[in-house]
């Protein structure tokens, strides 16, 4: 199947990596419907596609069944990423897993529920979109799909029992669906404030502020990090290849590198090596490796990310520093506070 030419419905695509992919997805020729409640997603993320007649954004929750249903009657292509993020698992669990499990179960019902046959029919995926955490820590690595499931947070879990209800709908009614695992991400439109924040922004936030990056626990914990254009690129080809209908696929880079690392990367490339990493006592939850093997989606599409750390942060930096121009205030304001980082 080719993801050219349809009618698409993304939920959550007003967020970080789910802006990343309706831009490319209206790139393709692609009529987009977004839908997106906008706890955590921006306006400003789909700024560039303003006034786009390929685009319609729908303000709304996934746990609107009618709304749902209405908006699943003709589309061709599902790409499920709206989501409550792992850190409001430890304040908000139940948000969390209402939104993240009934959510996606929701989404799925609709599909099966929702639609004439007719229309049903005309549904040639479903792309649930998950995430590493559902690994928990690496037990061994890299990290392939058959890895050991081993969820730390609410968060984790919940994105994995919206797996199984995914993976249920292929059993139970034949509906073609994948489950994506990205690993970490980073990029253009990636969150810096609040509970959303990502490490490299609130970094680079911090340093560009003249202020010291943050690091919980040692440094030494690793992570997987994809540039988020790639991730993008990742999601739709997986989506392309019938090959992986009811199956599970990693989309990452496929290379480990520390929070510390991290750190000095950006020190070095903002100039300010005069500042020292300060350390603070481990956050509960987080994950000690993250590594992904990605040799399925290479093998069964050919497609492997090629923007590595360093260059990738270079492209992040000179997105960023517009941002911090832009808003000088915003970044200023939310990073002079000790958030996690």
């Amino acid at each position: 199947m080719q993801v050219k030419n349809k009618k698409i419905l993304v939920t959550g695509g007003a967020g970080f990596i789910g802006s990343n992919l309706v831009e490319l997805l209206i790139e393709r020729g692609n009529e987009v419907t977004v839908l997106d409640d906008f706890s955590t997603g921006k306006d400003d993320n789909l700024s560039a596609l303003s006034g786009n007649p390929k685009l319609k954004v729908v303000r709304g929750s996934i746990l609107d069944y009618d709304l749902v249903k209405s908006l699943v009657n003709d589309v061709h292509v599902v790409f499920h990423m709206a989501v409550q993020c792992l850190r409001l698992s430890f304040t908000n669990p139940s948000l969390v897993h209402e939104v993240n499990a009934t959510g996606t179960l929701n989404l799925l019902r609709a599909c099966v529920d929702g639609s004439t046959a007719e229309a049903r029919s005309s549904l040639e995926r479903f792309v649930y979109i998950s995430s590493s955490e559902v690994y928990g820590s690496a037990k061994h690595a890299p990290m392939g799909e058959t890895h050991p499931l081993d969820p730390t947070t609410v968060y984790g879990a919940s994105k994995l029992a919206g797996e199984l209800y995914t993976l249920s709908h292929v059993h139970s009614y034949n509906l073609p669906c994948l489950v994506i695992r990205p690993f970490n991400s980073y990029g253009p439109h990636e969150h810096w404030e609040g509970a959303s924040g990502e490490v490299i922004p609130r970094f680079a936030a911090r340093i560009l502020n003249g202020e010291a990056p943050i690091i919980f626990g040692d440094g030494e914990q690793t992570r997987d990090f994809t540039y988020v254009k790639e991730t993008a690129e990742g999601m739709l080809i997986a989506a392309e290849c019938d090959e992986l209908v009811g199956k599970i696929v990693n989309v990452a880079y496929g290379q480990e590198v520390s929070i510390k690392r991290i750190a000095e990367l950006l020190l070095q490339k903002l100039g300010r090596t005069d500042l020292k990493i300060q350390f603070l006592p481990e956050r509960p939850g987080d994950v000690r490796r993250h590594f992904a093997d990605v040799s399925l989606l290479k093998k069964t599409t050919g497609f492997q990310p090629g923007t590595n750390i360093d260059s990738g942060l270079d492209k992040f930096i000179e997105w960023f520093k517009q941002e911090f121009k832009r808003q000088p205030e915003l970044i200023g304001s939310v990073q002079t506070k000790n958030w996690e980082a």
